[in-house]
């Protein structure tokens, strides 16, 4: 079952990379307090994740954040050293979490797995964001075409906020 508004985020461990290396994390923690924006994507390093859905977020993280957003983060089926070479290459530094869901458990959780089998890329997350307050979804957009940011790009979020 795909969640929807008004559901309480699961609790799964995913992956961050730190100084120190691989951290799991929880998604109740990380994800459980104050506002938060959320948005996935099919793959790291893939065209349109990479040239505007990731991109759209760095350019406007400040506008975001003045609305009251407490944590931008990306999440992707990808590994933890993926995302962060990922986050490196588009410049996010510290002000979006790269998120690693490397065996999909969160994107189950959720119900929003996508088959990408017949692209190669196995079972990935479908692409969307979502706005969490204190661990509870209040808006939840997801794409239903493969290329397009209309609804889960940072534009449509801040219309949402």
């Amino acid at each position: 079952m795909t969640i929807a508004v008004g559901d309480t985020i699961p609790d799964v461990t995913i992956k961050t990379l730190g100084e120190s290396g691989p951290t799991n994390v929880s998604t109740k923690e990380l994800l459980g307090t104050g506002k938060v924006v959320l948005f996935a994507v099919p793959g790291a390093f893939t065209p349109t994740c990479s040239d505007h859905h990731l991109p759209s977020y760095v350019v406007r993280g400040e506008d975001l954040k003045a609305k009251g957003v407490d944590t931008i983060a990306c999440l992707s089926v990808n590994d933890v050293f993926v995302m962060k070479a990922w986050g490196a290459d588009q410049g996010v530094g510290d002000d979006i979490l790269m998120l690693a869901d490397g065996n999909g458990e969160f994107t189950e959780a959720i119900g929003l797995t996508m088959d990408g089998t017949g692209f190669g890329l196995g079972k990935r997350s479908q692409r969307y964001a979502m706005i969490i307050e204190d661990g509870v979804v209040q808006v939840l957009n997801i794409e239903t075409a493969g290329g397009s940011i209309e609804k889960s790009g940072a534009e449509a979020i801040l219309a949402a906020l």
